[in-house]
């Protein structure tokens, strides 16, 4: 007697577990019904209440795991709701594979409800590659392919559409094929970086996060102690490459050319290493984008777009793994003076209402070492680098690359749920919070070990400061306020607490880094007085 034939469902789980994607980030609907019934029992479904937190709960676990990760997502309303969560996966270059259900392939002729049209088209530029098969029996292969592409510098998310009677037909078994997710660069390009570096005077690195991404930041400390280099982070650089409190950390670029060219006049040679070479925020005139006319410029990437983007200078492509091992074997002790590190200022003075200097600093006298922060404060950026310096050498700190907001409170959910051994921090501003808030949900079903931090300025304070250097008056739309997070929060099922003193603070802090289980949530008032952003 012959064996019944194999359907895309049996096939496509069993591509998954070879694949390692078991655990799932979803929010379902009928068209998901066939993809989902009959739920293996060693598949973990990790529900999200509204698609966006979905995605940012899945980014912040992909990235914390330094692995793929799959979602399944529903229809063009599902998608929909989620672009904006995978602009940033996007931008964070994480290697997530994106399934939506489809309707039926019978219905689609007549547009139907719930039916996705264009579907592969929908997510595009923000997805590496979109696709819907054209027949049921490629579904597994086209999740193949897809796991491939995501999973090949440079990362980014995928997208399938799967029509929903697609699971229950017979499928073409495929190989479980795993991607080579690490290149060397041109020995001869290393060659050339290497002699700049032995012959220059005054060198500075640029950080980005391709260096944490790819686990080399003890190799990028031993370059840097030989090299004797000026350290300084990539603007609005995602993840800490380079440990903060290290005596050659110079501080961080800011995200405007005139600003960020006189950060770097005074070396004769920058290498930016796994970062966009640069990124900007705002334009107060044009400027040479890197350094000076007489210095000399490398940029070393994995990302033949970002070699190809910058204004001046030699690239070498090749990932991070390779190329700072590579270099830092080769390059020899400079003996150079040390540079001048990056001056902080002094403890910021406990007062009422709070300041949001006040509670990072706070946060850093208590942050237990191995805990991990997920960050999403734009209007106070300046304050968590002076008074939060984030020393992780592994994966310790996560924010969002794109500006759209909604990813941190999602995202920490994500990384506390991909190592629960360790407490994760997630300090958010108000508005950023309320684009995701949904996720409190998740991490109390999941019991993730993470503490919300909700500084409460009561206004879109970023879009404000930044208006008014802009030239803008009266602005409409940046004022907040009113909102109960603690009660929200408690509504969700989550531990919380308003604080508004320091000694409140200080005792909370303590309470939930002394070994608290699950989530909770710290509803902060703060000072609304902003400083200037760049």
């Amino acid at each position: 007697m012959s064996s019944p034939e194999r359907t895309v469902r049996d096939i496509t789980r069993d591509l998954l577990r070879e694949l390692g994607l078991t655990t799932v980030f979803g929010n379902p609907g009928t068209t998901e019904v066939p993809f989902l019934t009959d739920w293996p029992d060693d598949f973990r479904y990790v529900l999200g209440l509204q698609e966006s937190a979905v995605v940012s709960m899945a980014d912040g676990y992909a990235q914390s795991r330094r692995e793929p990760v799959l979602v399944n997502l529903h229809s063009a309303g599902g998608v929909g709701h989620a672009l904006g969560a995978i602009f940033t996966a996007y931008r964070n270059r994480t290697p997530m594979v994106i399934t939506a259900g489809q309707q039926t392939r019978s219905l689609m002729f007549g547009e139907p409800f719930l039916g996705a049209t264009d579907a592969a088209e929908f997510p595009r530029p923000y997805v590496k590659w979109s696709y819907e098969p054209a027949r049921a029996a490629d579904v597994p292969a086209a999740l193949v392919r897809a796991h491939q592409l995501a999973t090949t510098p440079p990362y980014g998310p995928v997208f399938v559409s799967v029509p929903a009677d697609d699971w229950n037909e017979p499928g073409v078994d495929v190989p479980a094929r795993r991607s080579h997710s690490t290149f060397a660069p041109d020995p001869a390009a290393v060659d050339e970086l290497v002699a700049a570096l032995r012959d220059c005077t005054r060198p500075a690195f640029v950080v980005g996060p391709a260096v944490d991404a790819d686990g080399v930041v003890d190799d990028m400390v031993r370059l840097v102690e030989k090299s004797g280099a000026a350290v300084w982070v990539a603007p609005m650089s995602p993840r800490c490459s380079f440990p903060e409190d290290h005596p050659q950390f110079a501080g961080f670029l800011q995200p405007e050319q005139r600003a960020l060219t006189a950060e770097l006049a005074d070396y004769d040679l920058v290498i930016v290493w796994g970062a966009p070479a640069f990124t900007y925020h705002v334009h107060r005139g044009e400027a040479d984008p890197s350094t000076t006319d007489e210095g000399d410029v490398f940029v070393v990437s994995d990302d033949p777009d970002v070699l190809a983007r910058a204004r001046r200078g030699r690239g070498v492509l090749g990932t991070l793994g390779h190329a700072v091992r590579q270099v830092e074997q080769r390059v020899a002790p400079a003996g150079r003076a040390l540079p001048r590190g990056y001056a902080r200022p002094g403890r910021p003075e406990p007062r009422t209402p709070l300041t949001a200097a006040y509670v990072f600093d706070a946060i850093s006298r208590t942050l237990p070492d191995d805990a991990a922060v997920v960050e999403e404060t734009p209007s106070h950026r300046n304050d968590l680098h002076e008074h939060l310096p984030i020393t992780s050498r592994d994966g310790g700190f996560f924010t969002g690359f794109s500006g759209a907001l909604g990813y941190g409170i999602g995202a920490a959910v994500g990384v506390a749920m991909a190592d629960p051994q360790r407490r994760t921090v997630a300090v958010l501003g108000d508005g950023a919070s309320m684009y995701g808030i949904q996720a409190v949900w998740t991490a109390v079903r999941e019991q993730a070990p993470v503490t919300f931090v909700i500084l409460d300025n009561s206004r879109y304070a970023a879009v404000a400061v930044l208006g008014e250097a802009a030239g803008g008056a009266k602005l409409p739309g940046v004022e907040l306020g009113g909102i109960d997070h603690a009660a929200l929060a408690a509504s969700l099922g989550c531990p919380s607490r308003p604080v508004r003193t320091p000694e409140e603070l200080d005792r909370a802090l303590a309470e939930d880094f002394a070994g608290r289980a699950g989530p909770s949530l710290l509803h902060v008032r703060v000072d609304d007085q902003q400083r200037y952003l760049y």
